[in-house]
């Protein structure tokens, strides 16, 4: 994960916070609300950030590849 994606992830998790804790969001629906409307915020900045730098901010780069997991031996009776 890049230093911008890291950026706007954070900026989606605070947005979201300060609109829920300002509205007193109680129960799924107003925090799911809450929730659309910070990655809201988030969405027109990297859009906006992308537009004026020229850059992609999400890279292809940011995914783990998954690990071979070891096969489990059979337990002894």
């Amino acid at each position: 994960m890049t230093d911008l994606e890291l950026i706007f992830t954070m900026l989606g998790e605070a947005s979201t916070t300060e609109i829920a804790l300002n509205r007193d969001a109680q129960g799924f629906v107003p925090n799911k609300q809450a929730a659309q409307e910070g990655g809201s915020v988030v969405g027109i900045a990297r859009r906006q950030l992308e537009a004026r730098s020229g850059r992609k901010v999400v890279t292809t780069g940011n995914y783990l590849t998954e690990k071979p997991r070891p096969k489990l031996s059979p337990k002894p009776d």
